[in-house]
This record gives structure tokens, sequence and C-alpha cells, in this order.
């Protein structure tokens, strides 16, 4: 009998200091059957720190290998941004490159592995591409304490990043980073 994905309600009041974003955020996410608790975090939070008109979720969810785990798009359906999670593929960050104007990729992972990946093949724009590194502590703390309800509070001010989930609050950097 094939797993079905969890639903999860995060209600997250976002204060993104640095970019002068303040919104209350009532999210629904599928947590594929095959998806960690902390890949959907650091999906959740790239949505988050790239929250903007237009943004969204992909519909084909992990499965789909020719959309992005989130993207923002124009009102004329226009690829503005593909934000990918984790350790994408050199050919998918290629794909992604010629496919919108900007590209970001969240992960928690150590950068020598996504730059070993990246010089794994010729990418269009890899200078350009946006590589954020969030700390596996940070996410860790914070998977303990996120059920199928939660309410989060998420601060983003000087690159820190502060969590709160009932009375808890924890901190971690967002290291930019590149891949070159």
């Amino acid at each position: 009998m094939a797993q079905t994905a969890t639903i999860y309600r995060l209600t997250i009041a976002l204060s993104d200091v640095d970019r002068g974003v303040y919104e209350t955020l009532d999210l629904r996410l599928a947590q594929h059957p095959s998806e960690s608790m902390r890949y959907m975090l650091t999906r959740t939070l790239a949505y988050c720190l790239n929250y903007e008109d237009g943004i969204a979720f992909s519909k084909g969810g992990l499965s789909s290998t020719d959309e992005p785990p989130v993207a923002i798009v124009d009102p004329t359906g226009l690829l503005l941004a593909w934000i990918d999670v984790g350790v994408p593929s050199a050919e998918r960050l290629h794909k992604a490159t010629k496919a919108a104007r900007r590209v970001a990729i969240y992960t928690h992972f150590e950068l020598t592995q996504l730059r070993r990946e990246a010089s794994s093949r010729i990418i269009h724009k890899v200078d350009e591409i946006e590589v954020w590194r969030l700390e596996p502590s940070f996410l860790g703390a914070l998977e303990e304490r996120i059920d199928r309800h939660t309410r989060l509070e998420l601060v983003r001010s000087d690159g820190c990043l502060y969590a709160t989930v009932g009375a808890s609050t924890f901190d971690g950097t967002l290291e930019r980073a590149s891949l070159t």
C-alpha cells in the first residue's frame, strides 16, 4: 500500500528586516513520504526568505524534475526565480539558469559537496547562482518543535535567523556563498 503525503499547516509571522518584508503566512505543505523534515523545513524557509507576489511551491512536489521546489512567477507567467533546495544536480542548475532570471539554492549541506556537483559540468551563468547555507543545528532544533499545526515567528536581521515556536527561540546564521 502506497504511503500518502502528510499535510502540515504552518502559520508563520515573517519579519524579514533585511528585505523590509513583514507578513503573516498561512501555509499548507504536503510532505512527500520520501521527504525528510529537514528538507521540508529548508523548502519552507526558502519560501519565507524569498516571499513576494507570485511565489509558490511546485505543484509536482519532489517528483517533478521540471520545476523548482519554490518559484516566483510574474503575472504573465514568466519565471522570475527558480529556488532550489539541497544539492541539485549540475544538469538541473544548468536548466534553471536558462529558464529563470534568478536562481537560488538553499542548503544545509557542506558547500564542498554542492561545489563538487556544480563543477561536474558546465553550468550557464554559474557565477550568478545565489547559494544560501542554513546551519544544520538551527534546522535540527526547529525540526524537534514542528508538528502538523505549528505557529512560528521567523525573523531575519543582518544575516541571522531567529525562530520562535511556543516559548522556545532558536537562532542561526544564513550564510551567502557562491558555487565558484
